[in-house]
């Protein structure tokens, strides 16, 4: 099962990004003014106060397959990663997970008005392959993205990752957490597809 650690890499022309875990009583805040915003409406957390977003995020740092971190480009505040076991989560029900898998969700902060940020999103699919594939030391991320969410498949299928299968993923309803039925478009990325993509050898 994957923990948290802290990774810092520099990209040229980009900056230095830095994955932590997320601290929640701290990062609310500014993770509230992320997910309460309407392009954030697949994350399912828009109507949540910032007090709710702490207290998810708290709950998830007691647990020992879903993780939290803060992403951050040369010290401020860009994503929120969440990191995750797919045998543990509701996604194993609708693929063969492999050992080595892992889960992930990324939300990208939302740009200053005006501000233009070509390869900005892909250079943070880097880092984050990079943390979750050689620093976890994962073999295969796993995404599954909502069917509606044509932007981010297209993302994904840009990075390298192979497009799989539309699934349901069935609704979640305990104490600690709901989950709304979802339905998603899976996706993954080897390690070999992605660390060839990154050295441009295919």
């Amino acid at each position: 099962m994957p923990e948290t650690a802290r990774h810092e890499q520099h990209l040229a022309g980009y900056g230095t990004v830095a994955v932590r875990p997320l601290a929640p009583e701290t990062d609310a805040r500014v993770i509230h003014t992320w997910v309460s915003q309407e392009r954030a409406a697949f994350w399912g957390m828009t109507d949540l106060t910032e007090a709710q977003v702490a207290q998810t995020y708290a709950h998830m740092a007691t647990l020992d397959t879903h993780h939290a971190h803060l992403v951050t480009k040369d010290g401020e505040p860009v994503a929120l990663l969440q990191t995750y076991d797919p045998a543990a989560d509701r996604v194993s029900v609708c693929y063969e997970v492999r050992p080595g898998d892992i889960g992930v969700h990324l939300l990208v902060a939302p740009a200053a008005p005006g501000a233009q940020r070509p390869g900005w999103t892909s250079a943070l699919l880097t880092v984050v392959a990079d943390y979750v594939l050689r620093v976890l030391d994962r073999t295969r991320v796993v995404v599954d993205p909502d069917v509606r969410n044509t932007k981010a498949i297209t993302r994904f299928e840009r990075q390298g990752f192979t497009t799989g299968p539309e699934v349901v993923l069935p609704e979640i309803d305990l104490p600690d957490v709901y989950l709304p039925e979802k339905r998603a478009r899976l996706a993954f990325l080897t390690r070999e597809t992605a660390f060839a993509e990154a050295t441009g050898t295919v």
